[in-house]
């Protein structure tokens, strides 16, 4: 038998520590080997031994779960999976965390916590099972992706747009990159978006997050790109040297106004438990942009944009995914593969040449 995935529990609230424990206990192939009310407790404890994954708040006594963090990622990189209140009411202290490597969030509420960790169970087993399995090696620095509502239903992309009825328009000039992407994502996209010149594209991104962590990430990613990078509002214009990224909290979809393509940013319920998802995104970019767009899916749990690729390629688009050895989670991109909607799989370093090979070919 395959051997339990070890984890440890970090949180100066006994509750937190009570009941995480008791919904792990039940379930098969997960064992909690240690508990700590503080980091310090828990490098003591580590010493002992050490875990396969830990799940971690941010707000302790003694050491702040953020330090905490960054000190196992320099000394022995593990998969950590915030828990925090942090990310409803001090957005940038949780972003941090993203940035120093955690793997996903949890954000629990101030009050009714008993009740909330009891009810977001499945979400914490399953991304404990996703964290396990991580890519250490493809996580530099550091990247992460809200944990998907695993406990509501599972929604398709047709209750936010239609399928069928392409309108797109033979080959323009006005082109674009449409990009999906989960765990991992923020490192992974920083790596690509660094690499582009301000005459590369107008690029969309589904970056899984929740609600105030885009609006940070787009402001962070443009200090560091040569190309402009914001958090999208509806109307926006995608225009070359300009990346759009969904908010969180909304779906963003593709729309054309004569030869030109703009940004919808709307409301609605979660598709593939995610908003934004990269199934809305990727089959607006179907219907309106067709063969005039470039589909890109990278690292992520679950299977969001899988089907929005396929309807990509069918439309005429060219189409890539990210290779599994260069993945944090090689979730979507392998989805997308199976389905048959993808014409290249590439490692991520080479994601970035083949976009400007795009570019060129469309500025022909």
């Amino acid at each position: 038998m395959a051997e339990p995935i070890k984890v440890m529990i970090i949180d100066d609230s006994a509750l937190v520590r009570q009941v995480v424990s008791q919904a792990l206990a039940k379930e098969p192939g997960i064992e909690v080997i240690a508990t700590a009310s503080d980091p310090i407790f828990a490098i003591e404890k580590l010493r002992v031994q050490w875990p396969d994954v830990i799940v971690l708040d941010i707000e302790m006594p003694r050491m702040d779960g953020i330090s905490f963090l960054r000190k196992v990622m320099t000394e022995r990189p593990t998969p950590v999976i915030i828990c925090s209140s942090l990310a409803e009411n001090g957005a940038q202290a949780t972003f941090d965390a993203m940035a120093a490597g955690a793997i996903s969030i949890i954000t629990k509420p101030k009050a009714g916590l008993k009740s909330f960790l009891e009810d977001a169970s499945n979400d914490i087993v399953q991304a404990i099972r996703t964290a396990a399995r991580a890519n250490l090696r493809a996580l530099p620095r550091g990247g992460v992706a809200a944990t998907p509502n695993l406990h509501r239903p599972k929604l398709s992309a047709d209750h936010v747009i239609t399928s069928g009825g392409p309108t797109a328009m033979a080959r323009t000039t006005d082109q674009l990159i449409a990009i999906g992407t989960s765990t991992g994502g923020t490192q992974a996209l920083e790596a690509i978006l660094t690499r582009l010149p301000a005459t590369c594209l107008g690029i969309v991104i589904v970056q899984h997050m929740p609600e105030k962590f885009t609006a940070m990430f787009a402001e962070r990613l443009n200090t560091l790109c040569e190309i402009e990078v914001r958090e999208g509002r509806n109307g926006d214009r995608i225009m070359p040297g300009r990346a759009l990224i969904a908010p969180g909290g909304k779906h963003m979809m593709l729309k054309r106004s004569g030869a030109q393509y703009l940004v919808e940013v709307v409301d609605g319920p979660l598709v593939n438990r995610h908003k934004p998802s990269v199934d809305v995104l990727f089959r607006s970019v179907a219907k309106f942009a067709g063969a005039n767009a470039l589909g890109i899916i990278m690292t992520g749990m679950g299977d969001d944009g899988a089907r929005g690729l396929k309807e990509m390629h069918d439309a005429g688009s060219e189409t890539i995914a990210q290779d599994e050895a260069s993945c944090v989670v090689f979730g979507m991109p392998k989805e997308a593969i199976k389905l048959g909607g993808v014409d290249q799989i590439l490692p991520l370093s080479r994601i970035p040449d083949a976009m400007l090979t795009y570019t060129r070919k469309s500025n022909r």
